[in-house]
């Protein structure tokens, strides 16, 4: 049910409660539909009906006036919203928060301690991260062929992996720098376990081990936004994923041309 704005309150509270709502979701990994339709919702809920949102995949442009008419004083914004990882119990979250607004559970003031304490949600865990990537490379190693022995090694680089992925992630290392290191070092220890004797198939142990590198979220995103008709986001979406394969793809070709340099020869 709708709810009428109380005396002292302007359409410009709303739409920035609308706004943050839709940085939280699009910062960790929603797709564009769920953005606009969560700000329209939060708007639609305080009697804010001539709200515009133009969402792409690293911006918002929000431009709003309750009467329509000029005469209910204009607002307009824009947030730059930089490309990152998911964080999904943040989209889930925010998406609760809309559905009890709408059912009349909170003023503006609660939304914006809600919204507050949604973006201050923590993480997981350092060792929670890096062990999660471990178990995830190795039962992609079985799953796709791999031996048990294989998929052994495929934890330890895994977990080697995310462990720089972290600790990389408050330095000053582009993303294209990451990836294309974060290949290399799956190879080289995968490189080193098969030639002490662990392993069978080193093919196998690197293609689980480079899994936890690979944007899934964003790639998903991406098709779901051009289903949805919004190129310019998807093209942006895919555009990323696609680039961090490629990265990921050449780090790995790296390793193998310089161990080939090396040592001659090649891994079988």
């Amino acid at each position: 049910m709708m709810k009428k704005m109380e005396s002292g309150q302007d359409e410009s509270q709303v739409l920035e409660i609308a706004m943050e709502a839709g940085h939280i979701l699009l910062e960790n990994g929603a797709e564009i539909a769920r953005v606009e339709e969560t700000m329209e919702r939060i708007c639609r809920h305080f009697g804010v009906e001539y709200e515009n949102f133009f969402v792409l995949s690293n911006g918002i442009f929000t431009t709003g006036n309750r009467s329509g008419d000029g005469t209910g004083g204009q607002y307009a914004k824009v947030q730059h919203i930089p490309v990152k990882g998911a964080q999904l119990d943040k989209v889930v979250a925010v998406n609760q928060l809309s559905r009890e607004i709408e059912e009349g559970r909170y003023g503006i003031e609660q939304i914006k301690e809600e919204l507050v304490r949604i973006r201050q949600m923590p993480g997981k865990g350092f060792l929670v991260q890096v062990l999660a990537s471990g178990i995830g490379s190795a039962c992609f190693c079985y799953l796709l062929g791999g031996s048990l022995v294989d998929s052994m090694v495929a934890f330890g680089a895994g977990f080697l992996l995310y462990m720089f992925v972290l600790l990389t992630d408050k330095s000053h290392i582009s993303k294209i720098t990451k990836n294309l290191c974060g290949g290399a070092l799956v190879t080289l220890v995968c490189i080193c376990c098969y030639r002490l004797g662990a392993g069978e198939d080193i093919s196998h142990m690197i293609i689980g081990s480079i899994i936890p590198l690979v944007p899934g979220v964003a790639f998903t995103n991406g098709i779901r936004d051009l289903a949805d008709g919004d190129y310019i986001s998807g093209a942006v979406r895919l555009l990323d994923a696609v680039l961090v394969f490629l990265c990921v793809a050449i780090g790995v070709g790296a390793m193998f041309l310089i161990y080939h340099r090396v040592f001659g020869g090649i891994l079988l």
